[in-house]
């Protein structure tokens, strides 16, 4: 069984790797693994090494820190966010995730209008 660490760190992979748009294999190729090992990691069926962490932070552009971002309140049951509307584990939803891929792709003055008109849809909701 995989430890709850180990599934956390690869949830974050993932996000990571989707919300910056890389496949699994071309994380692979940055790092030196084959695609098969990557997938292992994001399950947590394989745990990651030290130093394999710092080549996958690299390559996704993270500090080593934004893996384990979250753990303490994952592990104390308290994963919930103080927001009822938004579900605790948001990050681990590809759609979400894509959604937020594309608003950052937006020209920012079109986002910022953006922004505005998703704020006053979800007051009138």
């Amino acid at each position: 069984m995989a430890h709850l660490v180990d599934v956390h760190v690869g949830k974050r992979i993932r996000q990571r790797r989707w919300l910056v748009g890389m496949t699994q294999q071309k994380l692979a190729e940055r790092v030196g693994i084959k695609f098969q090992q990557i997938q292992k990691y994001e399950t947590g069926a394989n745990r990651v090494s030290a130093s394999r962490l710092w080549d996958i932070a690299d390559a996704l552009e993270v500090d080593i820190a934004f893996f384990f971002e979250g753990l303490r309140a994952e592990q104390d049951g308290s994963a919930e966010t103080t927001t009822s509307a938004i579900p605790a584990d948001m990050m681990g939803d590809k759609e979400a995730m894509d959604l937020v891929r594309s608003y950052y792709a937006i020209p920012e003055n079109q986002r910022r209008r953006l922004f505005e008109l998703a704020r006053v849809l979800s007051d009138v909701a």
